[in-house]
């Protein structure tokens, strides 16, 4: 019966990687895996009688309702340019320094991390307005590529993001299982608010740790990252591209901090803001505010398609005792508790290569959080560590996907190499960051202490 769990495991992956739709593969595969069980009389379908009662728990969960709101924010936002004049006040007001356009390149990602939150979106709009302004500048192609892609990526720790939305989601419940199978019929909950705080802290030392190796390399080899010829700074220009979404995402956390709104109401919050902002530049018409519907109703149902299908996955997986084997794997590990965490990140690194976050999140979490939470592992340091280390997953040649989307969108004079090279500074500062987490859990369970 394990065996059969392993097996279907390694049919998802490789059906995935032959190309085939996420949603529809988790959940065909693990139909067939049912109906084949079942015949051979070594799978009990009453497992899949649980679907239509979690179907209707997505549906109903109020936190999910979240994801279309961040997603139409970030939507709005990106249609309406504000990262183009994001970057041109940044770059006014850096530019003339040495490496000071890099250092507008990670703030500018920091900003679009925390209003969109949209890996993708953010590495190949920066790719396509910073790296050919980069390049004429002198930039070298390793220092303008890595810069680009280490930026793009903050979407999925700098709060508010869709990932942490999902990943709280799904944490959330698992740390109501943990407690359950402790014995706690009253358990405490963690909510994700709670997971934007834990990760503020660590964003945000992460984009000072860039911006410090950039300024310190900037200085050592002036060559890499010479001072651009900026036009002449405008306090009016500056301030009309910088504090509009400034406000914006100040307003959705500082909602949620200040116990105002819940992540819900903030994203609801963000939605009607960044409209208001677009409505303002004249940016968005009927025709504009039709294609932002569509488009986020193609990435929300993306989402949600493959939330039910890895629901099916993992009602399937455990018919087959799947969980009590990773469970009986991790408890039998030397080390206890810290050799578990350790192992299941560097499975969630590997997966990174193969499988996005919405799929690790829904298919991995489920099935690992509850079993590390029930060892005593703190849920908000969980999740923050998750996510920081899916985004040096995501950073990491030679298959991450950061470096996919940028090389789609980089000219041809640039090498694939160079953007590997560019990038493992930058990983190597995230993994000092994990690991200064892994010291220091603090760093990402004070706030939420402090706020709660």
């Amino acid at each position: 019966m394990s065996l059969i769990a392993i097996a279907m495991f390694l049919v998802v992956c490789a059906v995935l990687l032959a190309g085939y739709p996420v949603a529809l593969t988790l959940a065909g595969v693990a139909l067939a895996f049912a109906g084949i069980g079942t015949l051979a009389g070594v799978f009990d379908p009453s497992f899949l009688q649980a679907v239509p009662n979690r179907v209707f728990g997505i549906m109903m969960n109020e936190t999910l309702v979240a994801v279309p709101l961040f997603v139409l924010m970030g939507v709005v936002l990106e249609r309406s340019r504000v990262a183009e004049q994001l970057l041109t006040g940044m770059a006014s007001l850096f530019g003339r320094l040495r490496g000071g356009l890099a250092v507008s390149v990670v703030l500018v990602g920091a900003l679009l991390a925390a209003s969109t939150g949209i890996i993708g979106a953010t590495v190949v709009t920066m790719g396509l307005l910073s790296l050919p302004v980069m390049l004429r500048a002198g930039y070298s192609p390793d220092t303008a590529t890595g810069t680009i892609c280490a930026s793009g990526t903050l979407g999925q720790l700098i709060p508010p993001s869709i990932v942490l939305v999902l990943l709280g989601d799904v944490m959330s419940s698992a740390y109501q299982q943990a407690q359950i199978r402790q014995g706690v019929f009253s358990p405490d909950t963690v909510s994700v608010g709670d997971l934007f705080m834990g990760a503020l802290l660590p964003g945000l030392l992460l984009v000072a740790a860039y911006i410090v190796w950039l300024l310190v390399q900037a200085w050592r080899r002036p060559d890499l990252m010479p001072a651009a010829s900026a036009e002449r700074f405008s306090l009016w220009a500056f301030l009309g591209g910088v504090l509009p979404p400034i406000a914006l995402i100040g307003a959705v956390l500082g909602s949620i901090m200040m116990g105002i709104a819940t992540p819900t109401e903030a994203a609801s919050v963000g939605a009607v803001g960044a409209m208001l902002i677009a409505l303002f530049r004249r940016r968005l018409g009927w025709a504009d505010l039709r294609e932002c519907a569509e488009s986020t109703t193609r990435i929300s149902a993306m989402v949600f398609l493959i939330l039910i299908g890895a629901s099916v996955f993992s009602l399937v997986f455990r018919g087959y005792g799947g969980d009590e084997l990773v469970a009986e794997m991790l408890h039998g590990l030397p080390g206890g508790r810290i050799t578990a965490v350790i192992v299941v990140m560097l499975v969630m690194f590997l997966l990174g290569f193969i499988l996005d976050f919405i799929e690790i999140t829904f298919v991995v979490v489920p099935i690992v959080g509850p079993i590390l939470l029930a060892m005593g592992v703190d849920p908000v340091w969980l999740g923050v560590m998750m996510a920081l280390n899916l985004q040096t997953s995501f950073l990491t040649p030679p298959f991450g996907f950061a470096l996919f989307y940028l090389r789609g969108v980089a000219p041809d004079a640039v090498s694939t190499l160079s953007i590997y090279r560019g990038v493992i500074p930058f990983i190597v500062i995230q993994v000092v960051l994990m690991l200064m987490l892994a010291w220091w859990p603090a760093l990402a369970t004070w706030l939420p202490d402090v706020l709660d």
